[in-house]
């Protein structure tokens, strides 16, 4: 048995590199295809962390206050606001609770906000609505209020992220299963050519009784090899890629969304179980799709 798994690994690597021209285009294909799977997924996390963010507040409209609007002012608009039908609350927010809170969202980034000058959000009233579905009601009839400098609707925010999650999750199945293709078939197209190069050898052994499994191994774990190494490449390339966004972009996307970017531990942990995953059976299927028709088994 233990011969036998010798004897496979040893002329897997051979044949890789026996035939390096092939090799690197397969690796080239692979490798290709899940760098461009990993830069959808870092988008569709990255979205879907933020769109979890502000549905923290979606039942929620934020009223911002005009900074001449006096505390008797913004006192009458609360009783208003509270004998609204589907309003279950209305509460006060100052500029310094307002802050706090921004803080506590940019987390270790928080830093940053001390450098400013002065405070500068506005007064608030946050208005909870008892029922999602009158919300925009609610935020229509806000608008209205005499006194306010603007409302903040979080649904907006919402649905706008939602569907960017869902266009890129189809445009990434589309370009992930084209890519999927190319590759099997690079891939197969480099196992044909072990078969070719070995096609002699292979009669022989199929006379003397070697098992098809006993032929397919070596090429089986060629392929799987392949994906293997190209998976090593895409998380590299990837990880090093999504360290530097991150670095870069992370303050920016703070303020944008109110939400950091996801850290890159998680990020290159879960890309290098998905890509191993789909770089070995790429590497496997492709060799079984050329066993299957050298071998007519």
């Amino acid at each position: 048995m233990m011969s036998r798994f010798g004897y496979t690994i040893k002329q897997a690597f051979r044949q890789i590199f026996r035939n390096r021209a092939m090799t690197l285009a397969s690796v080239f294909a692979i490798t290709a295809m899940l760098l461009i799977l990993g830069i959808f997924f870092l988008l569709i996390i990255n979205v879907n962390t933020a769109a979890e963010s502000v549905k923290k507040d979606y039942n929620t409209i934020e009223v911002f206050m005009l900074e001449e609007t006096d505390e008797t002012r913004t006192q009458q608009i609360i009783n208003d606001v509270t004998t609204w039908p589907n309003v279950a609350a209305a509460v006060y927010r100052s500029k310094d609770e307002a802050m706090k809170i921004l803080k506590d969202r940019w987390g270790d980034s928080a830093y940053l906000l001390d450098t400013l000058e002065s405070n500068p959000l506005p007064n608030s009233i946050v208005i909870t609505v008892a029922d999602l579905e009158s919300a925009d009601k609610v935020a229509v009839k806000a608008k209205n209020i005499q006194g306010i400098e603007d409302v903040k609707y979080y649904k907006d925010t919402v649905d706008k992220l939602l569907k960017v999650t869902n266009g890129m999750k189809i445009a990434a199945m589309i370009i992930m299963a084209f890519l999927v293709v190319v590759s099997i078939v690079v891939v197969s197209n480099t196992i044909k050519l072990t078969v070719f190069a070995r096609s002699e050898e292979i009669t022989i052994m199929k006379y003397v009784g070697a098992t098809n499994w006993f032929i397919r191994g070596p090429m089986l774990l060629e392929g799987m090899l392949i994906g293997l190494i190209s998976a090593g490449v895409a998380l590299g390339c990837m990880g090093t890629i999504y360290v530097r966004i991150v670095e870069a972009f992370n303050n920016q996307a703070i303020a944008l969304l109110s939400s950091k970017l996801v850290e890159p531990e998680f990020m290159i942990t879960n890309l290098a179980w998905i890509f191993a995953a789909l770089g070995i059976s790429i590497g496997a299927f492709g060799s079984i799709i050329s066993m299957r028709r050298f071998l007519k088994a």
